[in-house]
């Protein structure tokens, strides 16, 4: 599969109805445009190749489900007042824009070195990132939205599977609700979940629609999870980072794993 070709494909899938695309070669891109709003997105094409790879069609349905809701979205007018229950947290990598297109910053904290954390007004299929502008317009605090955004997040699902591998349990959630990741900043829950460890616990959110917790009780855990963290994150709509994490004290500690060895480096959610 080449580019070009993957271009037509997602041509033919998208429409080219009120929708404008642009090939660049060079940085091996493909951008989607809404032409009533003019406004769009740039989608990275080897990352979609090496999943279509895998997937086949799964891949270009997920692209295209992702882009049309994304555009749908862009041009809108959007109101907070009165949608305090549909502001949430989204985890995104640190590399993530710090504003749209146009300019606009983006509301959002650093989280880890690896990580930061945006906010978003859910819109049912989809959600938008709040901006500084929304902000101001309508005369809302950044706090206010932290706040809300906190609390929502503790009121979503926590339910997961388990399996055992080698001696280690590993615990997946997987809701596909747009906000798996962001379980990472429900404190209560993970405090509960550390409360389960026979051994130590770490996780992983290789990408916005996983998180992944791991009760390690020997070095070939943490080898396992590494696999895994870089297996969910090479194949996620949206990646966040392939790093894991070990929970303790309440703060979240990168772990470099290089085979059974693991290095560390500290710093706190």
């Amino acid at each position: 599969m080449t580019s070009r070709k993957m271009v037509d494909i997602l041509k033919e899938r998208i429409g080219t109805e009120r929708r404008d695309f642009n090939f660049d070669r060079k940085k091996d891109t493909l951008r989607i445009v809404n032409s009533e709003s003019d406004k769009g997105i740039t989608v990275e094409l080897p990352g979609i190749i090496a999943r279509w790879e895998e997937k086949k069609e799964k891949a270009v349905d997920e692209v295209v489900y992702y882009v049309e809701e994304a555009l749908s979205v862009m041009g809108g007018e959007y109101s907070l007042e009165g949608k305090e229950k549909s502001i949430f947290p989204v985890i995104r990598s640190a590399s993530f824009p710090s504003e749209a297109a146009e300019g606009n910053p983006f509301l959002f904290d650093e989280h880890t070195a690896e990580t930061r954390v945006y906010y978003a007004l859910d819109l049912g299929n989809t959600y938008r990132l709040i901006d500084i502008a929304m902000m101001k317009k309508e005369g809302w605090e950044a706090d206010r939205i932290r706040q809300i955004a906190r609390f929502n997040v503790r009121s979503l699902s926590t339910g997961v599977k388990s399996d055992t591998v080698a001696g280690n349990t590993f615990y997946f959630l997987n809701t596909n609700d747009g906000y798996d990741a962001s379980r990472i900043l429900n404190e209560p829950w993970l405090r509960e979940m550390k409360d389960k460890m026979a051994g130590t616990m770490a996780l992983a959110i290789p990408h916005q629609d996983v998180i992944i917790i791991a009760d390690v009780e020997n070095d070939t855990g943490y080898d396992i999870l590494a696999q895994m963290a870089m297996s969910f994150f090479a194949s996620g709509k949206v990646p966040v980072t392939a790093l894991s994490f070990l929970y303790e004290d309440g703060e979240l500690e990168p772990v470099f794993i290089l085979g059974k060895n693991k290095n560390r480096e500290d710093k706190n959610i």
